[in-house]
């Protein structure tokens, strides 16, 4: 990437952070009237509307910072699968209550030690949406550390399915800490966060986390990367085809 306006380099910044919420509020979503009893099924609902509320925020301030007239429903519903750039492990399928706690118990530690170092940016609107997402992203912790604790250290069973989860969400895990030239040049402008540590802070949550649940964090036999440079899963074209359908059949449609 080479010619880099700071404009450009503060909008890519701010819609990868936009993405990885729209896509994994989207995944959380499709619980809604499935989830394993009624309190938890609401849960998770509410976190999948947090996500949004958080996405909604930054996908605004994003199309500030293009400058050319894009709203958040633009940024949303009428960009391609090669134009998002949010992390492998936010598209994949929901899979079962398994998987679908490990891999957002995962985002949710990634999201706390991220946004509270974001708090200290020197852009005063990431550091304001940061301050927001930080009172948000300490309750998904605990609610989803409270699950991963439930289910390794339950049955015979959950714990089986607990380690199954992790050992298919490992290896997108090392996505979440690359740092590419966008990342550097927010870091030197002290707007951006260090993601080597984000890394130590996660590894360190989450090794704590399970070790109370009786569970290990397998260390990925081979990584999956590429989200960033919007090359995606194939799953990420049928969620985008559903997500999207209204908006692209409904140009300009106005709720």
């Amino acid at each position: 990437m080479t010619q880099l306006t700071e404009q450009d380099i503060l909008f890519t910044y701010t819609v990868r952070l936009a993405d990885n919420a729209l896509v994994l509020g989207h995944r959380l979503s499709e619980w809604c009237g499935f989830g394993p009893f009624l309190e938890e099924d609401i849960g998770m609902i509410n976190t999948a509307l947090d996500l949004l509320g958080r996405c909604r925020m930054l996908y605004q301030y994003a199309g500030e910072v293009e400058g050319k007239g894009r709203s958040e429903d633009d940024l949303a519903f009428h960009r391609d699968e090669r134009e998002f750039t949010n992390y492998l492990l936010m598209e994949q399928p929901k899979g079962d209550f398994a998987y679908t706690t490990v891999r957002q118990f995962f985002a949710d530690v990634w999201n706390l030690h991220f946004y509270t170092l974001l708090c200290d940016s020197k852009d005063e609107r990431l550091a304001a949406i940061a301050q927001k997402v930080v009172k948000e992203a300490r309750y998904h912790f605990r609610h989803n550390a409270e699950w991963i604790k439930r289910l390794g250290d339950g049955t015979e069973e959950s714990h089986q399915r607990m380690n199954k989860a992790l050992e298919q969400t490992s290896r997108f895990v090392n996505e979440m800490f690359e740092m590419d030239e966008v990342d550097v040049l927010m870091l030197e402008a002290g707007i951006g966060v260090d993601l080597a540590e984000v890394k130590s802070l996660w590894l360190a949550s989450v090794d704590e986390v399970l070790a109370e649940a009786t569970l290990q964090r397998p260390e990925p036999s081979y990584d999956r990367t590429g989200g960033r440079k919007g090359l995606h899963t194939e799953h990420m074209g049928f969620m985008l085809a559903e997500m999207q359908y209204v908006q692209r059949c409904n140009p300009g449609l106005s709720w």
